[in-house]
């Protein structure tokens, strides 16, 4: 778990470390351990605190996850030199809670960088098998957060799909644009292609936030799907520009379908930036013309609908 996981998730677990230790002073009190109530006691409204700043901004999320893991480390600490039969056990708890909280290679340096600490805490001191324990422990940790990064980047980059909105990424749109105009010759029809730009994305961003952000781009792709057909393929090909690719089309048809879709933009509303608004235009595809022509041809006129 790091922090770009769910705020409310992290909040949740935060809050209920802080009943939990509130629990545990409730509980040396009760078998009258009193020289054990003060840490959990003045721990609890850190992690209270913690579990509110998870809640913010991403730099004060950040800060929460360290204040929790000093916490625990404050925790162990303690702990750990009276566990003389539990020694592995709360010596592999700095390492997995590290990992848990943190990016995998700053929790492994700060792993390695406090080992002498946690070992010289232990009972049985600096051993060399408690050594090698402790650190097959924070190998082996490493690997389950390693390996979820791998096949997530490996996601990223055999998906076909833009990580913010339903449309095709650049390259895989080029790639479908090429087997279009190839199909087009060789069965004697029509392409054409409408050129999307978004002149409000990056104020949106800017001024109203991701959410303002995905908001437009989500209007956006749903109102143009509504209004194309099912084989019409919508790719993103650079950060506000869109090409809605338009197989078996004259230019006049192409038009016609970049009007139905920039009136509905305009009707639709949102929150922060009212009516959608959108810069466009067509280009079909000349009989012989070559893919790189064509390509240049479409990215030239995007530039254009980007510079307004």
């Amino acid at each position: 778990m790091s922090t770009s996981d769910s705020p409310r998730l992290l909040a949740a677990l935060y809050a209920l470390g802080a009943l939990l230790l509130v629990g545990q002073a409730v509980w040396h009190y009760l078998v009258g351990d009193y020289h054990r109530i003060l840490l959990p006691a003045l721990l609890s409204p850190l992690l209270l605190t913690a579990a509110l700043m998870s809640l913010g901004q991403q730099e004060t999320a950040r800060l929460s996850a360290y204040l929790v893991l000093t916490c625990g480390y404050l925790l162990i600490a303690t702990t750990l030199p009276g566990e003389d039969h539990q020694t592995l056990l709360w010596l592999g708890l700095p390492a997995v809670l590290t990992l848990l909280l943190l990016p995998l290679g700053t929790a492994t340096l700060l792993n390695v960088i406090l080992a002498p600490i946690w070992l010289l805490l232990a009972s049985e001191g600096l051993s060399a098998p408690t050594a090698m324990a402790y650190l097959a422990l924070v190998v082996a940790a490493g690997l389950a957060p390693w390996s979820v990064r791998h096949q997530h980047a490996l996601l990223l980059a055999t998906d076909p799909w833009d990580q913010e909105c339903s449309a095709l990424k650049a390259e895989p749109l080029l790639e479908r644009l090429e087997s279009e105009m190839k199909r087009t010759e060789l069965l004697d029809q029509r392409l054409a292609v409408a050129l999307l730009h978004l002149p409000q994305l990056e104020m949106a961003g800017e001024q109203f936030g991701g959410p303002a952000r995905h908001a437009l781009l989500n209007t956006f792709c749903k109102i143009v799907e509504q209004h194309c057909r099912d084989h019409d393929l919508l790719g993103r090909i650079g950060e506000a520009d869109f090409w809605l690719v338009l197989p078996n089309t004259s230019e006049s048809g192409a038009l016609l379908v970049r009007q139905r879709i920039e009136d509905a933009l305009a009707d639709a509303r949102l929150h922060a930036t009212g009516g959608l608004e959108v810069r466009g235009t067509t280009c079909a595809h000349t009989p012989g013309q070559s893919f790189m022509a064509f390509r240049r041809r479409l990215e030239n006129t995007t530039r254009r609908l980007a510079d307004g």
